[in-house]
């Protein structure tokens, strides 16, 4: 019987679900899962998952005192309530990702990390099978080093350039998230033409990374995310890990033919790459001076920021109605709020910034904007969100 190309996938790379949604990933049951402020605010928006919002928010009044503190330490209980439950369903690792707000602060990143882990550690999880996603800024970076020596292990997200990479194996992080399909959406809307996988700016970039690493013995590992299309998954059969979207996971599994290797590591340690050493200065340059780079990982801090907004305020909303406060519905309205940054009444994929599985499942149309019915219609209030 003819293998699916998820299952020839699955002999060379790693895959890893994209998801907070508890139900797919038992479906899928891949071998580590991975969420975002994006992922988790969605999920906590299903009717499924409301006994985990009231219980995390009932454990975060005992916690803290005021409607801000408690709502804080809920969001965190959140997140480490959903990775919990995910590690029961995994085998391996879940990644858990620090406020995104505190990007540009080492030491807080740090503090962040460490109250995460000791969440977890208090639940009875081990340290080894969690991993604290940080944006891969200078900053970021530097954090990850500390809690890398201290076995804390580290997810580096919103990565997009070879400087960003670079300066992560140096520091000896557990793993690197280099995002394919956004780098092709800057190039895109930036050159106005298509790219076939073969010469996808994305699947270069990730490429170039691997080979690189390889090449220099690097233990750091690559798992490319945010894919756009089958074709750039296929393009990067080989990588160390691949984190994928349901929907993408599930038409894998639906497809047959053969899937080619297209990364390997022999063939890496064969090429002719020099090495490349960075400090501060030399980080900050390149950084200035990769202008996809740059916008990218300031609209992905933007997004993944708006997105935890939109969980405050969600968690903030469910917190009064659970006390008799408040009415259900208006956190639908400021979620849509929170991410129409111009107030035309419309969510580009621009100003979403976070998971494109998500963006994708509520832009029913596929027209490239989220109405304010289409969101209703997967969060629900729609009287609301016309207000």
């Amino acid at each position: 019987m003819a293998q699916s190309l998820f299952e020839q996938l699955t002999t060379m790379t790693v895959a890893v679900v994209d998801t907070g949604d508890l139900n797919s990933i038992k479906k899928l049951t891949p071998r580590d899962a991975t969420t975002n402020p994006s992922l988790i605010t969605a999920a906590a928006q299903m009717p499924e998952y409301a006994d985990v919002v009231d219980g995390a928010l009932r454990w975060a009044e005992g916690q803290a005192s005021g409607e801000a503190g408690i709502v804080a330490a809920a969001v965190d209980r959140l997140a480490i309530e959903f990775g919990l439950r995910i590690l029961t369903i995994v085998p391996g690792r879940v990644s858990t990702e620090v406020d995104a707000r505190l990007s540009f602060d080492t030491a807080a990143t740090i503090e962040k990390a460490h109250h995460l882990i000791a969440l977890y550690e208090a639940a009875g999880a081990t340290r080894d099978r969690v991993l604290i996603k940080i944006a891969s800024t200078w900053e970021g970076i530097r954090a990850a080093e500390v809690l890398e020596k201290e076995g804390i292990h580290c997810n580096l997200t919103l990565l997009f350039g070879m400087h960003q990479a670079i300066a992560c194996a140096e520091a000896g992080v557990t793993l690197i998230s280099p995002f394919v399909g956004r780098i092709l959406d800057w190039h895109k809307k930036f050159t106005g033409r298509d790219y076939a996988p073969t010469d996808d700016p994305g699947v270069i970039s990730v490429t170039k990374i691997y080979n690189y690493y390889k090449k220099h013995g690097y233990k750091t590992e690559v798992m490319g995310a945010s894919f756009r299309n089958l074709g750039e998954i296929i393009e990067l059969a080989g990588c160390d890990l691949l984190t994928i979207a349901p929907n993408f996971m599930l038409q894998l599994g639906e497809t047959e033919g053969t899937l080619v290797r297209k990364l390997d590591p022999e063939a890496a340690r064969a090429m002719d790459i020099p090495k490349v050493s960075l400090d501060e200065a030399g980080f900050r340059a390149a950084h200035e001076g990769d202008a996809m780079a740059r916008d990218k990982l300031a609209e992905g801090i933007t997004g993944f920021s708006n997105a935890l907004v939109a969980l405050e305020k969600l968690l903030g909303e469910r917190h009064r109605a659970m006390q008799g406060k408040a009415r259900a519905g208006q956190a639908a309205h400021d979620f849509f709020r929170a991410y129409d940054l111009d107030g035309d009444g419309f969510i580009t994929r621009e100003e979403w910034g976070g998971s494109q599985a998500v963006f994708a499942a509520l832009d029913v149309d596929g027209d490239g904007r989220v109405t304010p019915d289409e969101m209703a219609a997967g969060l629900g209030a729609a009287q609301l969100l016309r207000q």
